[in-house]
């Protein structure tokens, strides 16, 4: 009998078959608009970042590559945001309708599905939201393109196409040097851009809970009810910060009409939750809106979507756990449910280990660069959470400085995936306790 190999294990190789894959390929002189073949680090930093979904880039996607490249860029971060182990088991379901149980278990290390035979369904759905999500933006972005800025169709085609999947997956990427500025002010772009980000990185879970029950809140899982309540609250939160810390700046918010203010604000909070699209010059931020994007990026999206960071439901977890313990409650609870004891030591691990990783991350860098701290800070957490907005450093950053960014990247992208499933599948009851006893805290 063949071994099986572990789903979490499975996950993190896959992804590094896929980076290893686009870097050979990106290396080859067909991937670049001009010259010889690209350089083995920036062909390694582009594929990782693409298929982490980051949107990091160490050159212009728009010149540097040529439309291959362009193309390959593309797929490479479809296939990180689809999921690797998702396309294998909806593969294996067009071939086979019975896959076995390891390509079920592999499937649900990625999708966070709640039960085996949720699988099948839950792949489905995630066939049909991303293509069909990806098709309709595409085709809004394609027609505005056309009739507002008289693009050919060809080219209005292909930037429609890129950008809208690029917003699905969370990516981040844009044919354009300035990203999204120059349609600061339509809200024909932004908005269509900004609801194929919500979409991808809500969570395919919650898609799934609304798609069976979207006509009874009521019986919504406690998951869907905290990650739709929290990425509610940080949106708002990051919304009301870019407008109180921009107003009056006239590199960025200062010079814009009420109507465009409000837009870009909310597209600001929006993408900073890990989909790395800007229509605003990052660098031009305010220390104050850095800071505030420092927390956007590291929390995140919702759970098994597009989305990176440490989780909007890993906080509201840990936020419940606060609450009660202020109360001097034992549980932790919410909507007439109770928060299980795994839950919180699974959400307290993960939070740590990735604080850890930022912090460690923005101590190399600090180390081998000479960039103030808070631009080092902001490109570690975007790299981490997987997000690609940058303040304009990374593509100076010594060749040690991008390999920290890229093992940011891969652990970011796959580190919070594999570790919260390796800590569901390896627990197990102790057959005896020792004798308890209460350290002094604080």
């Amino acid at each position: 009998m063949r071994p099986v190999l572990h789903p979490a294990r499975a996950v993190a190789l896959s992804f590094l078959v896929a980076i290893a894959v686009g870097t050979v390929l990106l290396m080859l002189p067909v991937s670049r608009a001009e010259g010889p073949g690209a350089p083995w680090l920036i062909a390694l930093f582009t594929s990782v970042s693409a298929v982490c979904v980051t949107g990091l880039a160490v050159v212009d996607t728009g010149t540097y590559w040529s439309p291959f490249g362009q193309a390959l860029i593309m797929v490479l971060f479809q296939i990180g945001g689809f999921g690797m182990m998702t396309a294998a088991t909806l593969l294996g379901l067009m071939v086979n309708r019975s896959p076995r149980l390891r390509t079920k278990l592999v499937t649900q290390a990625e999708t966070h599905s709640l039960a085996l035979g949720d699988i099948t369904s839950v792949t489905r759905l995630v066939l049909v939201v991303t293509f069909a999500c990806e098709f309709i933006i595409a085709v809004l972005l394609t027609l505005r393109l056309r009739l507002a800025y008289d693009l050919p169709w060809g080219e209005a085609a292909w930037s429609g196409t890129f950008h809208a999947i690029s917003a699905f997956n969370n990516a981040g990427f844009s044919i354009h040097a300035d990203g999204l500025i120059r349609y600061a002010a339509d809200a024909l772009i932004l908005l269509p851009v900004m609801l194929a980000i919500f979409i991808g990185g809500i969570g395919f879970p919650i898609l799934q809970d609304l798609r069976l029950r979207f006509r009874d809140p009521r019986h919504w899982s406690l998951h869907t009810k905290l990650t739709l309540i929290g990425t509610g609250v940080l949106l708002l939160a990051g919304f009301i910060a870019v407008l109180a810390f921009e107003w009056d700046n006239p590199k960025t918010l200062g010079a814009m009409a009420l109507p465009e203010k409000l837009l870009n604000a909310i597209f600001a909070s929006v993408s900073a939750r890990t989909a790395g699209f800007n229509a605003l010059d990052i660098g031009a931020l305010t220390r104050e809106s850095w800071a505030s994007h420092y927390l956007l990026m590291f929390i995140g999206g919702g759970s098994a979507g597009t989305a990176g960071g440490v989780k909007v439901g890993t906080v509201v977890i840990l936020v419940l756990m606060v609450i009660a313990e202020i109360r001097g409650h034992t549980d932790s609870e919410a909507f007439g449910r109770r928060v299980g004891a795994s839950a919180h030591r699974q959400a307290i691990t993960v939070l740590v280990l990735g604080s850890a990783m930022v912090v460690l991350g923005t101590m190399v860098l600090l180390r081998i660069s000479d960039f103030p701290t808070d631009r080092v800070i902001f490109e570690v957490i975007s790299a981490f959470g997987t997000v690609g907005l940058s303040t304009g450093i990374t593509a100076d950053l010594p060749p040690l400085g991008q390999l920290t960014l890229i093992i940011l990247m891969y652990l970011g992208r796959v580190g919070t995936i594999t570790l919260a499933t390796s800590l569901v599948l390896v627990e197990r009851r102790m057959p005896y306790r020792y004798p308890e006893e209460h350290p002094i805290v604080g």
